[in-house]
């Protein structure tokens, strides 16, 4: 399995696909980063790529794998990456059925 590509790594390749330096890239790739924390409470969506949503997770009953003990869990917010249909296709084709 290849490793994935770091963040230097794909300021590079924006840089040199768009002719920009790699030094506006990896400002562009910070700025989205800020702006998706900034409104994943809303819902922030990556045309093509995904959304970030802040979902809401009830109190629960859990246990302690050491001890087996069972533990309450408290209710809490948390931020979750769903993944666009488009991605998804575009990652693992669709299977033709017979």
């Amino acid at each position: 399995m290849a490793k994935p590509l770091t963040k230097s790594q794909i300021a590079t390749t924006i840089a040199e696909e768009h002719g920009l330096t790699k030094k506006t890239a990896t400002e562009i790739l910070e700025q989205l980063a800020q702006l998706s924390y900034k409104h994943a409470k809303d819902g922030f969506t990556l045309p093509g790529i995904g959304k970030l949503v802040l979902v809401a997770r009830k109190a629960r009953t859990g246990r302690n794998p050491q001890t087996g003990e069972a533990i309450k869990i408290p209710a809490k917010k948390v931020v979750k990456f769903r993944v666009a249909k488009a991605c998804k296709d575009a990652v693992i084709p669709v299977k033709k059925k017979k």
